[in-house]
């Protein structure tokens, strides 16, 4: 592998970086490539590597002395929120830590004793409220020139990795406004970016989410200037334009890399994982798009250089189940009749592992093509069919019948006996309806956005998953036909499907409403509604300043009010998303029987499981076996170790055999941890980091702090 002049950590190739204490080159049996398992004392990248493995050559802490680990060093920024998650990764380069903190400061940290470098607010001082989730930051270098490159609500900021300054001849005074460049009217769009970018030569390429189209841009990382444009729903004369209505691309949104990208640097290709289209309430409703909406819910290869498509393949044609990639893909090296395949492997909600071949995107399993039920909603026309790997076998369960459902207790059953009953529940692709359709695994997965860990050495791929369902209920809503929408209307069209139409909300991810001006400010409400916040979009460009007022001052009256709904199907009528619902007993857990959460360990070479387990627990129910909801991923390191944390109620983070799945040593934090941990190593020392700060569990207190782990 050449050494390259710039040093690029978010791109880099691991093997030009500082060496680990253990650390030396290594060939594996599997033949995996240089940047996805060199060694390195840094962990300079989302995910780990530009590749996305979450692996580490580090093994100074291993299968014989984890046991042993202890807290070296905790270090807490004071910003946890109730209505905060905290699922942002550290990376650590030259000794220095940098993560974003729920509220979006970013902190450098000496990686060895937790003290503070720095911090910089991008809120310049304002009161941060809002689910914000920034799940990692960038890092990259030109000799003396380092930079830490971020995403704020819709601007991209770059600050000095060593003063964390804002460095102000990158783009507007350190600024770049995202919502510009979509060919839209910036006022018509509200832009978020959850994820960071991926780094290539000198660009930063990143995605975005929110209520606009989710074009991948890539920008010069010195001068903040857009370079390139790939329009993930497409204009005139671009391939996959006819699979559109004929002016969707004027106004339809979605189709995003909400959850990030993966990066071959050596090959100079971005992989895409994009969402379904739509966004929001159009997530599950899509007679207004008809066609088969490419690239919504695809993974697709482009060219970093240029942004040019080179292979797509899509997982669902006329998404209307919201079953888009969650994480990143992982690259990885398949062995296959005596030779090595460089390859891309994406897990997915519903609990399939698709594998292509990176370079040309040909499949490295066989595919079935399943029936979609159809659509009992008018106007709703799905496609006929479907495709799914037929190896290898699924992670998580695809089918909930009443022999699956809770064992808990027989009152708990029944419950759920008796609500299934109730629902349309004829299993995979069985579209929304307004009685209600189960879908399983939920929403939430399947796989997560922490993503799947890869070992080189075994050719293993790490997968965490929950296992619970959700129900898809759609309601008839009638169209505003002439003049200015009541406020009423706007709530029912554009909020009650997060926050429901009784405004109680699904928290912590979706909070409720009543009782909001005891939480906030008027003004505030009002300019949360204008700008957006987290995963909620601004509505500046949507709405006139009297119906931004007018729904500010409907949301905060507590005050019943009724759902403007009609049970008539006309040309008048519309159909939205009824709102998150999560399949639970009577008693809050989940109406499908344990495991609730697993750990699965698949060898990509044989397409078999080595080991799967039930991961997570609930304390209150004092039975190790349930497994339990969880978010963020696990790393794996050429000590023998897979470590994890990601289990939302019982707070504990976790170190097991990557060999045998068996439980080597664990910890109960002060709060849960929904990221993905890091290692690495500063003056020969190895140690491993996870944050605490929290989320998804509203009965627990959240914070905002990273805890590091060291052998004594």
């Amino acid at each position: 592998m050449k050494r390259i002049a710039i040093a690029v950590a978010c791109a880099l190739l691991a093997s030009s970086q500082v060496q680990g204490p253990n650390a030396q080159a290594h060939s594996s049996a599997t033949g995996a490539e240089p940047s996805s398992q060199a060694s390195s004392a840094d962990w300079a990248v989302y995910h780990g590597n530009p590749h996305g493995t979450h692996y580490s050559t580090l093994d100074q802490i291993n299968t014989k002395n984890v046991k042993r680990l202890r807290v070296a060093w905790t270090f807490e920024t004071g910003d946890g929120a109730p209505t905060n998650d905290m699922e942002g990764d550290t990376i650590v380069v030259k000794g220095r830590m940098y993560f974003a903190s729920p509220k979006g400061r970013i902190f450098s940290l000496n990686a060895a004793t937790g003290t503070q470098n720095w911090v910089y607010d991008p809120a310049e001082g304002a009161p941060v409220s809002g689910n914000g989730r920034l799940r990692g930051v960038c890092y990259w270098a030109d000799g003396t020139d380092e930079r830490i490159l971020f995403t704020s609500r819709n601007r991209l900021m770059a600050v000095d990795a060593n003063t964390g300054k804002l460095i102000e001849s990158f783009g507007d005074t350190g600024k770049v406004d995202l919502s510009q460049d979509l060919g839209r009217d910036p006022r018509s769009v509200s832009v978020n970016v959850n994820s960071p970018g991926v780094i290539y030569k000198d660009l930063i390429i990143l995605g975005s989410t929110g209520a606009t189209p989710g074009h991948i841009r890539a920008y010069d990382v010195r001068t903040g200037k857009l370079r390139w444009i790939f329009h993930t729903i497409p204009h005139p004369g671009e391939f996959g334009y006819d699979t559109w209505p004929k002016d969707a691309w004027k106004t339809a949104n979605g189709a995003n890399a909400w959850s990030g990208l993966s990066l071959d640097p050596e090959r100079g290709i971005v992989y895409l994982p994009l969402a379904s289209a739509g966004m929001g309430l159009k997530d599950f409703y899509g007679a207004d798009r008809e066609g088969n909406t490419l690239f919504s819910t695809s993974l697709v290869a482009l060219d970093a250089n240029t942004g040019k498509r080179l292979w797509h393949h899509q997982f669902v044609e006329h998404d209307v189940w919201d079953r888009d990639p969650p994480t990143p893909p992982t690259l990885v090296t398949v062995r296959r009749d005596g030779r090595d395949i460089p390859a891309v492997a994406q897990i997915m909600k519903y609990g399939f592992v698709w594998v292509f071949d990176r370079v040309t995107g040909e499949n490295l399993f066989p595919v079935q093509e399943v029936s979609v039920f159809p659509s009992t909603i008018p106007g709703e026309k799905l496609a006929t069919r479907q495709t799914l790997p037929a190896a290898p076998e699924p992670f998580a369960r695809q089918r909930l019948t009443e022999e699956t459902l809770t064992q808990r207790t027989p009152a708990a059953n029944a419950a759920a006996r008796a609500h299934l009953a109730t629902l349309s529940n004829r299993g995979r692709f069985d579209p929304p309806s307004l009685e209600g359709t189960v879908i399983f695994p939920g929403l939430d997965g399947g796989g997560e956005y922490g993503g799947a860990a890869w070992d080189p050495e075994t050719g293993i791929l790490y997968i965490n998953s929950n296992e619970q369902a959700y129900i898809l209920q759609l309601r008839a809503q009638v169209k505003k036909t002439s003049g200015e929408a009541s406020a009423a209307e706007i709530y029912n069209a554009s909020c009650a499907g997060c926050h429901g139409v009784d405004r109680k909300g699904n928290p912590p991810s979706f909070p409720a409403l009543l009782g909001l001006t005891k939480r906030m400010a008027s003004q505030q409400i009002a300019q949360m509604i204008a700008h957006g916040s987290g995963r909620m979009p601004g509505f500046e460009g949507s709405l006139s300043k009297t119906q931004i007022d007018g729904l500010t001052t409907y949301i905060s009256d507590d005050n019943s009010k009724p759902a403007t709904t009609t049970d008539n199907a006309s040309a008048n009528v519309d159909y939205v998303f009824q709102g998150y619902t999560k399949f639970l007993d009577p008693d809050g857990y989940p109406a499908v029987s344990t495991p609730w959460g697993t750990l699965n360990a698949l060898n990509l070479n044989t397409g078999r499981y080595v080991w799967q387990i039930p991961f997570g627990d609930y304390p209150e129910l004092n039975d190790p076996t349930t497994g339990s909801e969880n978010y963020g991923g696990g790393i794996v390191t050429k000590g023998g170790i897979f470590f994890i944390a990601a289990t939302v109620y019982d707070n504990k983070v976790r170190a097991f055999d990557k060999l045998t799945g068996k439980l080597l040593w664990e910890d109960t934090m002060p709060t849960s941890s929904i990221a993905t941990p890091s290692t690495y190593a500063v003056n020969g020392k190895q140690y491993f980091a996870v944050s605490s700060g929290g989320g998804k569990n509203p009965k627990l207190k959240v914070g905002g702090g990273i805890i590091a782990y060291a052998l004594p």
